[in-house]
């Protein structure tokens, strides 16, 4: 056996790691201790390690084969039975969830910043899930954060750095570390929920698909599934190569950052369909040939539509989204007389809901969108479901979509982003509308008269917590909505997310461009909440 070596440290005092993990800069994350302090306060939080399993896996961005290495020494100087590690070190974020669950191991840490940009100087992330293959949960992220606080030494061993390039099982102290395919498994899940059958048809009858990976970890994936597996011509899956740096772009699979893709599907030789997905290959955009499909009417398709695939065909036990995603898939719910959860933003919060059986499809407006098949959301997955449904249907997404406004109504819905704010600025501005609240039902603002005004609580219906200050929210007497929150995704300033919808049941007003139809509300919210005045921004970075 190596030697455990012990190595004086001190606590890294106010990184508390939230929902999505510990998210820093690179250069914050390699410095001396940093990582290996907060790898240490991890594995103290978790406890006994002797007998356990743990799954490690990242997204590949830089830092992550040095980090994969560094946590592979400390998890054997701490006691850890098993590691097995993706090759290379990757590993989605959902196949990494459903490694643990096929494993039955005790958890998994998953090395990502998600959507964030990486490179030496940008984002560098670390997460642990639970058990179920979900993101630990509050009491288990305190319980790390308290650790953090008291931190003296991390254990590690002086061992030679592991070949991870290929698969294979090694030994680091008396540890067992197995390197594996980080895809077939997960590819082996996917076979069982669609009718690979009828996508691969359709794909040789002609219709076409284009797949960007973002130089991110679902490449592999992507080209693995729609290429190898379904038949897709390989130009597919462009920008398939996972690079350090996602080859210098934002790894966002939304419209500003995925314009590439943007410009391709609205341009005469569009394919039929486009999709995208992000760093760690847990979001996704979708889009059809000159139409863009927002991530809250994603999910109310794919609920209305789930059961043309076979891991669904016996229905939906219901449908959870996001306090702040549109409610689209409540209307689908109704119609399909199943329950429609509203949950605070973070995938936690529907795992209760996936485990307890009370859920089968869960989203979030930020391009998030999943199901009980593993406990993370999952682009790829996201996809696969839409081209199961377009085989199936045999109709255009366009057409798809406004069959379904038909149906439905039309949300209109958007998210208007201000990053980068100044901390102190961004709160001072949610403290005053907090403040207000109880004054602003029946006041009028940009023509638009409020009738309830709040402070989003949710009590889980499962284990009975209570999670207050989730979101302001806002209700128009016309039915719109408009929701404010401040997001801890970001590594500089804060990122005020202001989030509008406006319900329009009439087909003959389904085609209004989106922001022309929210500009009352868009109008409204900066009026009551003074957006302009707290950030002194005449509009927002990004609008998706």
């Amino acid at each position: 056996m190596q030697t455990v070596t012990l190595v004086p440290t001190k606590p890294i005092a106010g990184q508390k790691p939230g929902t999505s993990g510990l998210r820093k800069k690179t250069k914050v994350f390699s410095e001396p201790g940093f990582l290996e302090n907060f790898t240490q306060a991890t594995f103290n939080a978790i406890g006994d390690l002797n007998g356990k399993t743990l799954v490690l896996g990242g997204d590949g961005r830089f830092f992550n084969d040095t980090a994969a290495q560094t946590i592979i020494r400390m998890a054997a100087a701490n006691g850890l039975s098993r590691m097995v590690v993706g090759q290379n070190a990757l590993l989605s974020t959902p196949a990494a969830s459903n490694l643990i669950r096929n494993l039955k191991a005790d958890g998994g840490i998953i090395l990502s910043a998600s959507h964030n940009p990486g490179g030496p100087d940008e984002d560098f992330g670390m997460k642990y899930n639970v058990a179920n293959g979900g993101p630990a949960p509050e009491a288990v992220t305190e319980r790390i954060y308290a650790q953090t606080q008291i931190i003296e030494t991390y254990r590690t061993m002086d061992t030679p750095d592991i070949d991870l390039s290929g698969i294979g099982d090694f030994e680091v102290g008396d540890m067992a570390v197995s390197v594996v395919d980080p895809i077939a498994e997960y590819l082996a899940l996917m076979r069982t929920l669609f009718d690979f059958d009828a996508i691969r048809t359709m794909l040789s009858d002609g219709f076409s698909l284009c797949f960007d990976a973002m130089h991110a970890v679902t490449g592999p994936y992507a080209k693995a599934i729609l290429v190898d597996e379904l038949g897709a011509p390989a130009h597919s899956v462009r920008n398939a190569i996972p690079l350090p740096d996602f080859g210098g772009g934002h790894p966002d699979p939304n419209p500003v950052w995925a314009k590439e893709l943007m410009n391709l599907m609205s341009g005469a030789s569009a394919p039929d369909f486009g999709a995208a997905s992000d760093g760690d290959g847990d979001r996704n955009m979708i889009l059809g040939r000159g139409i863009y499909v927002t991530p809250s009417d994603s999910l109310a398709v794919l609920a209305a539509n789930a059961h043309l695939a076979p891991g669904y065909a016996g229905g939906l036990a219901g449908v959870a989204r996001s306090m702040p995603t549109s409610r689209a898939v409540d209307a689908v719910a109704a119609n399909l007389g199943i329950e429609a959860y509203e949950t605070p933003t973070g995938w936690k919060f529907f795992g209760n809901l996936l485990d307890a059986g009370k859920a089968t499809l869960c989203g979030e407006e930020s391009a998030g969108t999943g199901s009980d098949h593993v406990r993370e959301k999952d682009g790829v997955w996201a996809v696969l479901l839409w081209l199961n449904i377009l085989a199936v249907r045999k109709l255009s997404v366009a057409d798809i979509l406004r069959d379904h406004w038909r149906q439905f109504g039309r949300h209109y819905y958007s998210r208007h982003d201000y990053e980068g704010v100044d901390t102190d600025r961004a709160n001072a501005m949610i403290t005053a509308l907090r403040d207000r609240l109880p004054a602003l039902a029946g006041q009028a603002a940009a023509g638009m008269v409020v009738s309830v005004a709040d402070d989003f609580c949710y009590t889980d219906p499962i284990d009975g917590s209570v999670s207050n200050n989730q979101g302001v929210r806002i209700l128009f007497a016309n039915g719109s909505r408009v929701v404010f929150r401040l997001s801890g995704t970001g590594t500089v300033g804060a990122t005020l997310r202001v989030y509008l919808e406006h319900f329009e049941p009439d087909p003959e007003n389904h085609d209004q461009d989106p922001q022309s139809a929210l500009a009352p509300i868009i109008a409204a919210a900066d009026e009551l909440a003074g957006i302009a005045e707290y950030t002194g921004r005449s509009a927002p970075d990004v609008r998706t």
